[in-house]
Formats: C-alpha cells, sequence, structure tokens
C-alpha cells in the first residue's frame, strides 16, 4: 500500500528531518501491535523498528534475518559479530546503525578503543591477526561484493562453513539495512551517540 494511502507521505529533507518517520504506537494495526507492543515492553522499540514498520510484510521479512544475524541461530561469537556489523556501519556511514552497535558491541566484551580502530579498518597496528581480517574481510564485501581468496583462507582457518556464511549475512544484513536507515533518515534514539 502506498504510503500516502496509508495515511503517511514520505517526506524529502535536507535539514537531517526523517524522510519516512517512525511509526507512532496510535498508528499501529492489531497485527503490528501484537509485535511491537512485545519490542515496547522490553524497552526494544526503536527508531528502526518504527520506521521499518511503516512496510509492514517488508519489515517482517526482514525481521527474520536480522533475528538470525543477532539471534542465537547465528554461528559467529557475539563479539566478533559485532566487529563486522561496526566496520559495516563505519564504510556505509550510517550513523545510526553505528550509534546502536556501539552500545551492543560495549556488551560483548568490545573495548572503547577497539571501536575507535574500527573506524582506522583493517590496517590499525592494535588488531590482532585475526580481528583484522574480519575488518579485511568487511572492507572486501563493502567495495566488492566479495570476500578476497587470502582473506577466505585466514578466516577459515578458524572458522567453519557455516561461520564463514555469517560473515557475509551479517555484513550483508547490515549493509541493508544501512542503505534504509540513510536512506529514510532515521533518527537517533535518545540517548545513543552518533559519529
Amino acid at each position: 500500500m502506498p504510503a500516502a494511502a496509508a495515511g503517511v507521505s514520505a517526506v524529502a529533507t535536507n535539514d537531517g528531518a526523517a524522510r519516512i518517520p517512525p511509526l507512532q504506537a496510535n498508528e499501529w494495526t492489531e497485527d503490528q501491535r501484537q509485535l511491537l507492543e512485545y519490542a515496547h515492553r522490553q524497552g526494544g522499540f526503536y527508531n528502526v523498528i518504527g520506521t521499518l514498520a511503516r512496510h509492514w510484510p517488508a519489515s517482517k521479512a526482514l525481521g527474520q534475518v536480522g533475528a538470525h544475524v543477532l539471534g542465537s541461530t547465528s554461528t559467529l561469537p557475539p563479539r566478533e559479530r559485532e566487529l563486522l556489523i561496526l566496520r559495516t556501519a563505519w564504510l556505509c556511514q550510517s550513523e545510526y546503525e553505528w550509534a546502536q552497535h556501539v552500545q551492543i558491541g560495549l556488551k560483548t566484551g568490545i573495548t572503547r578503543d577497539e571501536i575507535e580502530r574500527v573506524r582506522h579498518g583493517p590496517e590499525d597496528p592494535g588488531w590482532n591477526s585475526f580481528d583484522a581480517t574480519l575488518m579485511r574481510a568487511a572492507d572486501e564485501l563493502h567495495a566488492h561484493q566479495r570476500i578476497a581468496e587470502t582473506t577466505w583462507l585466514a578466516l577459515a582457518l578458524r572458522y567453519d562453513t557455516l561461520q564463514l556464511m555469517d560473515v557475509v549475512f551479517a555484513v550483508g544484513q547490515y549493509t541493508l539495512v544501512a542503505m534504509a536507515l540513510n536512506s529514510f533518515g532515521t533518527p537517533l534514539d535518545d540517548g545513543l551517540e552518533g559519529f
């Protein structure tokens, strides 16, 4: 259903305002209410959820992939997954994604120094060799949509087949999310610090 038919018109702005504003609780359909109220009660109703909920069928489908990448079915250790997501957010210049995943990354054991190193990429001398390889994999996927052979082999020294696949899924999912957040102008949630 087009945005205008749903009672919302897309907004074109140059002043940093949302192009597509997050859906508010008083706008939820009954179908949306079942899922979004749960997220709201858990303290997780973020602007990204409200914005994507404007396109409810797509939001539910994206949510399934996102639940894999961030959930218990992903085979990546949480810290390593968050390094990949943070590097992707930086490369895509997705301030919202960066702000959210700095907080998540800190909870997985990433240090403030490491978060600063993510900005500098794989060549930062502070990385251990495997973390530098993760940074390189994100860079290669961003630039070429493919992990180079030497990087793949370095990842495969530690990762099994499913983990190698989950590297691609994590970077791919968060590249898509970054495109959406950047294009829709999703505002930062209260209390988050951007770039």
